[in-house]
């Protein structure tokens, strides 16, 4: 059952987005690429990094209502150990190699918050921040995805602009990290449970990176995690974090505005900033912490 809109007005956010009812399609990613729901994982897993996505609504092949969403953490879910991962142990015995031929309804989030093609802005704030989500697609009046709004498209919306809100007032100032040489299973698992979407990666108190849950579905997309131990899946997840290390870490400091923030994000293409004081991680800033900001920005 996919879940409802809410079918409420919004204020406007603050005095340089000027948003009005139905603007939304103004920010949001349209056409959405959506993937029907007998798609395997892997197919959909290849799809999401061919277009750089980390989330996709699954819809309908004919008619696109939607009927699920896909997201990188699911994928995450499903290799390392949250309730997902029963597919793969349960029902195939730990083998990777034949789970990942599964259909995606195995898999998808059922329970899609929405909004239609008339919502504001606001809207869209309000309802991301309610439900602390990512996404949401946005559906006509015929319940076909029209488009999908993320928080991407909030960062893009506030990017260099001057918001008089510094990064301190909206980080996360408790950072849990991760040792380089934990396994991806045990850094993936960590992600489950805790709800996070990255992990810094951390020794002797210096930052060498940051793992993602996109970082983590490349891994599996790319075949390696199908290779290890003839498709095992407790030997593709003892692969260290530190081989998921890529590009050099962007950072900044605490004082610096929110806009400037999101111009740098968006400009290296991350979801997140580590904030380094004095030499220390004293937090990170992410493009959800943008939304929550953007949200008392009225």
């Amino acid at each position: 059952m996919v879940g409802g809109a809410l079918d409420r007005g919004g204020d406007k956010i603050n005095s340089h987005t000027h948003v009005h009812e139905g603007e939304i399609l103004t920010i949001a990613t349209q056409p959405a690429v959506t993937v029907p729901r007998t798609t395997t994982i892997m197919s959909t897993v290849k799809m999401m990094l061919t277009h750089g996505f980390r989330r996709v609504p699954i819809a309908d092949a004919g008619t696109q209502q939607l009927r699920g969403l896909i997201v990188c953490r699911d994928i995450v879910d499903f290799l390392c150990g949250g309730p997902r991962h029963s597919l793969v142990t349960d029902r195939f015995g730990g083998n990777i190699l034949a789970a990942v031929n599964e259909e995606v309804r195995e898999i998808m989030q059922t329970d899609v918050s929405h909004l239609y093609t008339n919502s504001s802005i606001a809207d869209a704030l309000d309802l991301m921040k309610e439900e602390r989500i990512g996404s949401l697609p946005i559906l006509d009046k015929g319940d076909q995805v029209m488009a999908i709004v993320t928080e991407q498209d909030f960062m893009r919306l506030i990017a260099a602009t001057e918001t008089g809100a510094s990064i301190a007032d909206y980080m996360s100032t408790k950072v849990v990290t991760v040792e380089p040489d934990v396994d991806i299973g045990t850094a993936g698992k960590l992600m489950v449970d805790k709800g996070f979407r990255r992990l810094p990666i951390v020794k002797n108190g210096i930052l060498l990176g940051i793992v993602t849950a996109f970082d983590i579905m490349q891994f599996l997309g790319s075949g390696e995690a199908l290779t290890k131990g003839a498709g095992k899946i407790d030997d593709a997840l003892g692969v260290t974090v530190k081989s998921l290390i890529g590009q050099d870490v962007i950072w900044t400091t605490s004082d610096q505005d929110l806009g400037e923030a999101a111009r740098m994000m968006t400009t290296n293409h991350v979801g997140s900033l580590p904030i380094i004081d004095n030499d220390i991680l004293t937090g990170m800033l992410t493009e959800r912490d943008l939304v929550w900001a953007l949200s008392t920005l009225k």
